[in-house]
């Protein structure tokens, strides 16, 4: 037994010095983030709907998504369809080369940034008995609540009531987001387009059931969360 905690000691100790490198350096990541400003701006807040806010998203949600970004970019080829990880085409090839630790820095400045409101709109959208509804109505409705009827689960059980999320447990912060930018989210994990949150499945189980006009409901009222 002694000669058996000789020899683990040793390689206990490198493994949690691996750990300790890996930990991320929101100061060495400010020195890498320049390919990400085109499109999310230098302190993480997109000025365009067509790219999400990634400002105070949660560190280990944040690097969770860089590493699946990247393992799909990895496996991607022309002819073929890549099987793991996270599609973003757009950003192909930006980080195939970038090390676990490059990423975990990013993912460190990034989540030290502060998340600027999208805003919501007063608008109405239709539901399923052809009427116009209030959209921030029925989108806090929803993310409060969910939909019972048809197995929605509500929002605010994993992203909290404001929409900061949990960063301990990789939910990421939703209040702020950009609502174009969250309704196509929704609509990838309901078609099975994304696939990339986990063995549970929880996004895609939540927005299988949820109509359009719940999606751009919840998403609307979400730009305006905080």
């Amino acid at each position: 037994m002694k000669q058996l905690v000789k020899h683990l000691l040793p390689a206990l100790g490198f493994l949690v010095l691996a750990q300790a490198a890996l930990a991320g350096n929101p100061d060495a990541g400010a020195e890498k983030v320049a390919i990400c400003a085109a499109c999310h701006g230098p302190d993480g807040n997109s000025p365009s709907s067509a790219f999400p806010h990634i400002a105070g998203l949660g560190e280990r949600y944040l690097l969770a998504q860089l590493r699946d970004i990247r393992a799909w970019d990895r496996e991607t080829d022309p002819e073929l369809k890549a099987t793991t990880g996270r599609a973003v085409p757009e950003m192909t090839g930006m980080m195939r080369n970038l090390s676990d630790q490059d990423l975990a820095d990013i993912a460190a400045f990034y989540d030290q940034q502060v998340m600027q409101l999208a805003g919501s709109q007063e608008k109405e959208v239709r539901i399923y008995t052809g009427e116009l509804v209030d959209s921030l109505e029925l989108g806090e409705r929803v993310y409060r609540a969910g939909n019972l009827e048809s197995g929605v689960p509500s929002c605010m059980g994993c992203h909290a009531p404001d929409g900061s999320g949990n960063p301990p447990a990789g939910f990421p912060r939703l209040g702020g987001q950009h609502p174009e930018y969250i309704a196509d989210q929704l609509r990838a994990f309901r078609s099975g387009e994304r696939t990339n949150d986990g063995d549970t499945m929880m996004m895609r189980l939540t927005a299988r059931n949820m109509t359009d006009a719940e999606i751009d409901a919840v998403a609307n009222y979400i730009g305006g969360l905080h």
